[in-house]
């Protein structure tokens, strides 16, 4: 059961045409998948001190939380706008097919925090390069990346190259 790979559905066409979508749903709903996913992304991070989890929506809050409660730490959610309901740092970015905004509440991450941040998929790197600002705009500091999926040829580490990245899977 050490493959995990076996456990994601790739779909072909969506969210768009000419898009692959890796759909971790598969992995989430066999127990001992999901487990032993989170024990490797545990085994990944555990040798740090963390103060924050950032969650990037929404698979990526699937893991970080359990992260969060492994390592002690508090769990910050990172949203779509409009979803977070206080004060908020906001960060545009692109998309394999667009571009979007996040959302982080300003009191989330204070000064000094060390943060882990993690998401489901590493693609083209937009999602955790806006992530990663949001984090500087509030003064923490980013001491992994974490990701349950890493999709090499789309080059997202390119836009991380500062940070230690780990990912379980790579397609």
């Amino acid at each position: 059961m050490s493959n995990l790979e076996q456990y994601i559905r790739t779909v072909s066409d969506f969210p768009k045409q000419g898009v692959s979508f890796k759909d971790i749903t598969t992995l989430l709903k066999d127990a001992n998948a999901l487990q032993l996913a989170g024990n490797q992304l545990f085994e990944n991070a555990k040798h740090l001190k963390v103060d924050k989890v950032i969650g990037i929506e929404s698979r990526g809050f699937m893991y970080a939380l359990w992260l969060a409660t492994q390592l002690k730490a508090g769990f910050v959610p990172v949203r779509k706008p409009g979803k977070l309901p206080s004060e908020v740092f906001k960060q545009e970015y692109q998309l394999e097919y667009g571009t979007d905004t996040l959302e982080m509440h300003t009191d989330a991450i204070q000064k000094g925090d060390k943060v882990l941040v993690h998401d489901d998929v590493l693609a083209t790197g937009g999602t955790a390069e806006a992530v990663s600002k949001l984090v500087e705009k509030a003064g923490g500091e980013i001491v992994q990346f974490s990701f349950l999926i890493e999709i090499p040829f789309l080059n997202g580490r390119n836009k991380l190259l500062n940070y230690e990245i780990k990912s379980l899977i790579q397609y």
